[in-house]
């Protein structure tokens, strides 16, 4: 594997990225790999890895980096801690334009790596990344071909953006994960988001007996069956869509 971090220039200045793919039989289909709310931790850069020994050019974004934040530790994640308080005002900053924004760097810089096969591309997204990650099939149809929303959240608004409304209509292949216990998306919105999509192209899924972070292997909700499941649904995903 070859893997390295670098500093992508982008419209609001340079955002550190993680990438990392196999060193052997490229160029490789591109997996746009977007951050959770506690940030960038060295847990996402394993999971990327996963990704990319199933074959991917993976490029993990730090999104708050118009801010100057890279990581923002274990505290982040403990109620009532000032690391926790800077979490919630970071993710509540960051809007689906700025992460488009983003996300064209990612590809632009993607286009002049010869280890990158960026002509069609897939997204996938955890908590708050989940919507960025469908809406990215929605700002850039003619390449991303596979979205991945993981217990993602604010999936169904009244904004013409929303990204159930993306899903809708977007000619790429679509993912819900959703968890049965999860104060972030509750059960009327996960109904909603199934009722609405019932004849679009993906599937939403109910995880029964799990909490939102369920994929998360440091997190306290982490369950092993439901991350292993989700891993064969967002890699067959992938493999169906980016070969």
């Amino acid at each position: 594997m070859i893997e390295h971090q670098t500093d992508i220039p982008t419209r609001d200045g340079k955002t550190s990225t993680f990438i990392v793919h196999p060193d052997r039989n490229g160029p490789h289909p591109v997996i746009v790999f977007l951050m959770d709310a506690p940030a960038i931790r060295e847990e996402l850069r394993d999971m990327a890895r996963r990704y990319a020994t199933s074959g991917y050019y993976v490029m993990l974004p730090n999104l708050y980096y118009r801010a100057g934040v890279m990581e923002l530790g274990p505290q982040a994640l403990l109620p009532d801690t000032p690391e926790r308080k800077q979490m919630s005002d970071l993710m509540m900053g960051l809007g689906i334009s700025q992460v488009m924004d983003d996300l064209d760097a990612m590809l632009a810089y993607a286009d002049g790596d010869k280890a990158a096969r960026a002509g069609v591309v897939g997204t996938v997204g955890y908590c708050m990344s989940g919507r960025f990650a469908v809406c990215a099939a929605g700002h850039r149809p003619e390449r991303v071909k596979a979205t991945a929303s993981i217990y993602g959240v604010r999936l169904v608004t009244d904004r013409e953006d929303s990204p159930h409304l993306v899903a809708k209509t977007s000619p790429a292949e679509f993912y819900f994960a959703c968890a049965e216990t999860d104060h972030w998306i509750p059960p009327e919105m996960i109904e909603q988001l199934m009722r609405e999509l019932k004849d679009a192209n993906g599937e939403v899924e109910m995880y029964p007996g799990v909490e939102h972070g369920f994929a998360f292997p440091q997190r306290k909700a982490y369950n092993k069956a439901a991350a292993e499941q989700h891993w064969e649904r967002v890699l067959s995903l992938f493999r169906r869509r980016l070969g």
